[in-house]
Formats: structure tokens, sequence, C-alpha cells
């Protein structure tokens, strides 16, 4: 990654709702927050686009957030816990492609997806998929169609099993592009 991709992405994680309490600057990775803060309650997120983790090492529930105030996430998400990592988003330029997999290990019926999709039970007769194959860009995955309940996100890499990831079938795909920063 470059260092103007890197700085180009910027949160500002705060100890109490409403922007209050010391804060924490974060424009990287950061796999636990416990050393700069004892909780979080809000974050600004001035630039880019950050997962955001309720446990450390990027482990736990996953929360998409792009460029905004949040004052009170915990709210707004449902979160029952506050934030304790996070990881940024680097901007993708170019071609989206992912191969889907009906099961796991790359087995069964296969897709490519170069764009979204809300379901894909309706636009490829698959119930979820159990393993995919990011060849190019970053991806949000939901488990239900619509962009709906919990997600995770995918960067480019070999999935070989969801189950290793707390067993979530995924049914609705997005692209994480310009939109969102």
């Amino acid at each position: 990654m470059t260092t103007t991709a890197m700085s180009m992405c910027k949160v500002i994680f705060y100890e109490d709702r409403d922007f209050k309490g010391r804060s924490y600057e974060c424009t990287s990775d950061c796999a636990d927050m416990s050393p700069y803060m004892s909780r979080c309650h809000s974050c600004r997120v001035e630039s880019g686009c950050f997962m955001m983790y309720d446990h450390p090492n990027y482990m736990g529930n996953q929360y998409f957030f792009r460029r905004g105030d949040y004052t009170d996430y915990m709210s707004m998400f449902g979160m029952s816990d506050c934030i304790r990592s996070c990881r940024m988003i680097p901007m993708h330029r170019g071609s989206f492609r992912m191969r889907i997999y009906e099961r796991e290990n790359f087995m069964g019926q296969m897709y490519k997806m170069m764009d979204d999709c809300d379901n894909i039970m309706d636009r490829y007769h698959m119930s979820h998929c159990q393993s995919c194959h990011v060849m190019d860009g970053h991806w949000l995955m939901y488990e239900q169609p619509q962009y709906r309940g919990k997600m995770s996100y995918f960067r480019p890499g070999e999935y070989k099993s969801f189950r290793d990831m707390g067993g979530m079938r995924f049914t609705s795909m997005r692209r994480i592009n310009d939109s969102f920063y």
C-alpha cells in the first residue's frame, strides 16, 4: 500500500458519546485499542473507510464505517460492546472480481461476480455460498438479502470455508468502491 493511500484514511475515536473524553487518532490498522483508551463510544471518520470490531485482533462482530460522524454508534448499530480494534480499507481503483462457490473448498457450483448482488438466490439460484476467492477489490458480504444482517469484510485472497468465520452464510455482496469514500 502506498503512503498516499494510507494517509487518505483517518478516524478519531473518543471515550465518550458526542466526541467527549480522551481521543485517539488512527490512520491505519489497530489490532488493540486498549493501550490508547479504556473505552470508545463515539468516533469521527474524517476520510476513508474502516471495519470496526468489538473484540481485539479483528475478532467478533464487524461494522462498516465510512466518512461521517458517529456520536453514539453503539445505539446506531445495536452494538452491545464498544470498538476494540479497527482495520483500514484501502481505496481500490480498477475492476472488482470474485468467485463464489456453493460449497467449502471451492466445490460445487461456481459463479463469477464483478458487481453488487443483492440476492444470490434470485441471481444464481443458490441459497448461500460457503467459500470464495476474491481476486480484485474489497467486498462486504451480508448474511441476509438486500445487504442486511451481519456482515464480513473480504479483501483479496482465498476463503476456503466460512465455517472458520463463525459459520456465517452469506446471501448478498457489495463492492466497497468510490461511492463509500
